[in-house]
């Protein structure tokens, strides 16, 4: 019998997500539904486990993680998180939600270059170092800064 993805409670919490996004998620959505970008395949509120992520694209082991103010004070949560995700083969993108609101073309950018990217400890290598500050355990979990024209470590979280 194959392992189940998630448990009924989880994937019940997040079908009620996907009934009331925020506005980034509704911006961000509407550019990945649909298989518009370059054409993987993405699922909204998505359960693994005892979490809900706020995008994946299972057959690319990628995961779009959106970070509002909450965060802030929710670090060693969003490390467990990640560290889960990457146990589980994911590799896990972040950005801040203003990125998503007032540069949706450099994040679909970084998403496009990623989806390309076949899976490895190595992603970090691939894309270009001035735009990430890495914050993931196993080089997977990465924040958009300086791409967007933000100080390194400044991103303004909403």
């Amino acid at each position: 019998m194959s392992e189940k993805r998630s448990t009924p409670k989880i994937m019940h919490r997040a079908g009620k997500m996907r009934l009331d996004p925020t506005p980034t998620e509704v911006k961000l959505w509407s550019r990945l539904y649909a298989h518009r970008l370059n054409s993987v395949g993405f699922r909204r509120q998505n359960a693994i486990g005892n979490y809900i992520t706020g995008f994946c694209a299972p057959s690319e082991m990628l995961i779009i993680k959106l970070d509002g103010s909450q965060h802030l004070e929710q670090e060693q949560y969003d490390a467990e998180r990640t560290t889960f995700l990457e146990s589980r083969g994911y590799r896990v993108l972040r950005f801040y939600n203003n990125d998503v609101m007032n540069n949706i073309e450099k994040v679909m950018e970084m998403i496009w270059r990623t989806s390309r990217t076949n899976p490895s400890p190595s992603l970090r290598d691939t894309l270009p170092k001035s735009a990430w500050t890495w914050g993931g355990q196993n080089g997977a979990d990465w924040l958009l800064t300086e791409e967007l024209g933000e100080e390194k470590g400044q991103g303004k979280r909403e």
